[in-house]
């Protein structure tokens, strides 16, 4: 089964009266890179919620968004920090002594500074352990629903993938059935070329001629160009079958079939061979821009 790098999953959890969500998105990148956005008290537990993401994911970027809040059902208890407010007006005054600054404080400015108003954790919090349960649980649950997504979104790249590759077969098969009749083609024309330059004066060398043709056969054979070719697409079409992460032996296969394609264009002197390399070459960008997708 392929896997496109494009997915998206949530869940939530609720526990000690707050309800936690999680959010995982995930787009195309060359390597494995998550980003986590976590609450500062949990900032502990980011390695372990990354390699739980690296293990079920290879490739791409990955954006986890953690957000804690208190469940609707219970109001959230405020604490002053009495040591904030001393620091805060402590601070006040010797800018006032130092600056000859006038002004003061009121109690509306020093609520809304921050730190001094804080919303008192229960005791739930003091139990990290129980936390990064959840945290995993929940990870989890979000992680499969992004996998669904980027396995039904495979599958679609995949069979668009087939379908392309069936068209790149038909137009090898096509330059295959060509490929014999360009020395033979070329034979006549430069028969005919000769037979119209002559005018009696002179008579060609038969040998001469024959080695100009065998010249011209060793110069547009493209045997082995369309042999790797055909392997090329027999390893492709494998990798469409597998569950390992296929998007960089992809990208490799689709650059030497790239190769032997311009090899074969440059080597093809013959209108209808040109044609098919030139459709062949249009075919293989898209499929390389769609398995840029894959993971």
């Amino acid at each position: 089964m392929s896997f496109s790098m494009t997915g998206y999953g949530q869940s939530a959890v609720q526990y000690g009266g707050y309800k936690i969500q999680i959010e995982v998105k995930s787009v195309n990148h060359r390597y494995c890179e998550v980003m986590l956005r976590l609450p500062r008290e949990w900032a502990g537990l980011e390695d372990t919620l990354r390699k739980l993401v690296q293990s079920q994911l290879k490739r791409g970027r990955i954006d986890v968004f953690v957000n804690k809040e208190q469940d609707g059902g219970e109001q959230a208890a405020l604490k002053l920090d009495q040591a904030a407010v001393r620091s805060y007006i402590q601070a006040a005054r010797e800018l006032q002594q130092f600056e000859e600054l006038e002004g003061r404080l009121d109690i509306n400015q020093l609520l809304a500074l921050p730190g001094v108003m804080t919303v008192q954790e229960n005791g739930n919090d003091d139990d990290p352990e129980q936390w990064r349960e959840l945290l995993e649980q929940g990870l989890g649950e979000a992680l499969t629903g992004l996998l669904e997504m980027r396995a039904r979104e495979g599958c679609h790249l995949a069979e668009d993938l087939r379908g392309r590759l069936d068209h790149l077969e038909q137009l090898y098969t096509e330059m295959r059935r060509l490929a014999p009749t360009v020395v033979e083609e070329h034979r006549v024309r430069l028969r005919q070329r000769l037979s119209e330059l002559q005018d009696g004066s002179f008579h060609w060398d038969e040998s001469r001629v024959g080695m100009e043709i065998a010249i011209f056969a060793d110069r547009s054979n493209i045997d082995e160009e369309l042999t790797r070719l055909a392997s090329h697409f027999e390893q492709f079409r494998n990798l469409l079958h597998t569950d390992d992460p296929i998007g960089r032996k992809m990208d490799f296969l689709l650059q030497e079939m790239n190769r032997e394609v311009n090899t074969i264009g440059s080597k093809a002197n013959h209108l209808a061979l040109v044609n098919h390399v030139v459709e062949m070459k249009a075919e293989l960008e898209k499929i390389r821009e769609q398995a840029a997708n894959l993971e």
